[in-house]
């Protein structure tokens, strides 16, 4: 096993701890790990020639998510930038740590963790396709949920945030994905909009 394979396996049985589930395609997936892995297909459609340390960090990204409860943190906006802010340390402490058992060089560790905290985000191309994975991610996997739960007001502003995260390469994604006709919509409105 290479280190990526090693490193891989390690990052997938720990999210495999995930305490919520989700069923994808008749089959049951602890969500941190399903997540994880259309991350990783994702950010492999981005760029086919990813580097490793991008690969590491898109099977990375949100690790261990489940630890950190939004709950422990004060409602509104500053408690949730505080509550993001904490899970992306944790996530790339906890990454450092696997990749460190596994034998990688420190150089490989602290790039990891610049994608994971996505520092540079504008200027760093890795990182920008690691946060157009993102919002590919939230688009086709989280997106109806969180319409059945929001008001079309928020709906909106939330993808016109979204669509101001991803570069031009994202947004051709995003819009070549195929949405219900609620979706669609809103999607519309919001770059109607924007």
């Amino acid at each position: 096993m290479t280190n990526l394979e090693k490193a891989f396996t390690l990052f997938d049985d720990y999210n495999r701890n995930a305490p919520e589930h989700l069923t994808y395609d008749g089959t049951e997936y602890p969500s941190e790990y399903f997540y994880a892995l259309k991350l990783h297909e994702w950010v492999t459609k981005l760029d086919p020639e990813a580097s490793e340390s991008l690969l590491l960090a898109s099977r990375a990204q949100h690790i261990g998510r489940w630890e950190i409860a939004r709950s422990s943190y004060p409602e509104g906006r500053v408690g949730y930038l505080k509550w993001r802010t904490d899970l992306s340390k944790f996530h790339a402490a906890k990454a450092a740590e696997i990749l460190e058992s596994v034998g990688y060089e420190d150089e490989t560790i602290q790039r990891v963790q610049q994608i994971i905290r996505k520092q540079r985000i504008k200027d760093d191309e890795e990182v920008q396709t690691m946060e157009n994975a993102l919002c590919l991610v939230f688009l086709q996997f989280q997106y109806d949920d969180l319409i059945a739960k929001t008001s079309e007001e928020k709906m909106v502003n939330i993808l016109q945030k979204t669509w101001a995260k991803m570069s031009d390469q994202g947004r051709n994604m995003a819009l070549s994905l195929q949405y219900g006709d609620e979706g669609k919509r809103l999607i519309n409105l919001a770059l109607g909009a924007a």
